[in-house]
């Protein structure tokens, strides 16, 4: 889909300039091996840098990120590559290796649960001839880059015939204000009825609501936003109720984090 001038959907670009990271804040509010082996969801995934640091360093088995904005999958189908090539070959090569001569023992520095090295290329090397091309998966393990995919699609109205495996886990951070406004009361209700039906039986979603104050700034990007928010009955402060209503169980609050505008609640609700 092409971009918008105006980022009606909340699809910024350039977002992480002004909301920098090395590991994202919102991520440490959730509990140790939270992503270990599961299935990710990551709705609105701006350049993917949370879906990507989901697959590569909080060990998710899959993560799939997917934005309304082609232009803003592409950054993340490139930051996919980039991290990749700072990353240190440990994990992956030892992984190969194993599997390939299964009686090879791994020295102690290589161990499979050590930490990897995430900034072992240097970027100027990356920036001089270009990022290292991603080898084919010949072993199969669900490991980072291959555990990461993006997709282009208005996940709120299109069918995906990706969301049949199910997730384990859906993150909805910062888009619920946008879903509001483009689809109204009905819209997004449907939007948690849809998480729902997409998650595993237990599963979680994780969702990092916009306050109802930004809202006034968001509706005077576009006319047909703001004709739409004089039509809002329901606010942020509701939407525990319409999910308990749809079968989440009540919100886990995990707190707030971030600065300024940016720093928002994130709760956890799990599929009943």
């Amino acid at each position: 889909m092409a971009s918008n001038v105006n980022p009606v959907y909340g699809n910024y670009h350039g977002y992480y300039s002004k909301r920098p990271f090395v590991r994202d804040s919102r991520l440490s509010l959730l509990p140790p091996g939270f992503f270990t082996g599961k299935t990710v969801l990551d709705i609105g995934c701006n350049e993917g840098w949370v879906t990507c640091e989901v697959g590569q360093i909080w060990g998710a088995q899959c993560a799939v990120g997917v934005d309304i904005d082609d232009t803003l999958i592409r950054a993340a189908w490139k930051r996919r590559r980039s991290l990749w090539s700072q990353q240190s070959p440990g994990l992956g090569a030892l992984e190969e290796i194993q599997c390939q001569h299964p009686s090879a023992v791994a020295p102690k520095r290589a161990k499979l649960h050590d930490v990897l090295d995430h900034d072992y290329f240097p970027a100027s090397c990356e920036h001089s001839y270009g990022p290292l091309p991603i080898p084919s998966n010949r072993t199969g393990v669900a490991l980072f880059p291959h555990n990461v995919t993006f997709r282009t699609m208005d996940w709120m109205t299109e069918q995906d015939t990706g969301d049949e495996i199910r997730y384990d886990i859906v993150l909805a951070l910062s888009i619920t204000k946008w879903i509001h406004l483009n689809h109204g009361d009905n819209g997004i209700k449907t939007f948690f009825q849809k998480i729902h039906r997409n998650l595993t039986s237990g599963g979680t979603l994780v969702l990092e609501p916009q306050a109802w104050e930004t809202y006034s700034k968001a509706r005077r990007m576009d006319e047909r936003l703001r004709s739409n928010a004089k039509h809002l009955q329901l606010r942020p402060g509701d939407f525990h109720r319409v999910l308990g209503d749809i079968g989440f169980g009540p919100p886990t609050r995990l707190g707030s984090v971030g600065e300024g505008g940016f720093r928002r609640p994130v709760d956890l609700y799990v599929k009943v």
